[in-house]
């Protein structure tokens, strides 16, 4: 079992990149993983006894996003405001931040699927053992992440093929 240090080391940075794919937001993605490093820290006997240590994280990180997600969302519908998207995140390509924000406009679950494939690289069947669904369930989201997704991508990509 590598140290906690080890496991910090190889994959913080990853797996901000990917919460980031989630959250739309640097500052929630660093959030997330560092709560999941923190609960790792808590619990070091039961981290120890985690198979996949960047696995155990990422899940323990969506699932504190995901719960910030549904606060911000009661939230938000209570005061009745939107709330205005970041113009520029520092050290990422606008192509990426138009990304991102493509992927945000999705419902959670095609969101969650189609990040935890693309961007984690994590198979249909790995997928659903993390989510806890049929991997019918997984490939339909996806199906339906991406055909939501074109639409908000297909100016992005004509700008890239005019390039």
């Amino acid at each position: 079992m590598e140290s906690l240090q080890d496991v910090y080391d190889g994959c913080y940075r990853r797996l901000v990149a990917q919460l980031y794919a989630f959250c739309g937001s640097l500052s929630e993605a660093e959030d997330a993983v560092q709560e999941a490093f923190v609960r790792a820290v808590e619990k070091p006997r039961r981290f120890a006894q985690v198979d996949n240590p960047e696995a155990w994280l990422r899940t323990v990180a969506l699932n504190v996003a995901r719960s910030r997600y549904r606060r911000a969302t009661i939230f938000h519908g209570l005061i009745s405001r939107a709330v205005q998207p970041q113009d520029a995140v520092p050290g990422l390509s606008p192509d990426h931040v138009a990304l991102v924000d493509a992927l945000n406009q999705l419902p959670w679950e095609q969101l969650e699927a189609l990040a935890l494939f693309h961007i984690v690289d994590l198979p249909i069947r790995d997928i659903a053992l993390q989510l806890g669904i049929p991997e019918g369930t997984v490939k339909a989201r996806l199906s339906r992440g991406r055909a939501h997704l074109a639409p908000l991508v297909r100016d992005f990509t004509e700008e890239i093929d005019h390039v």
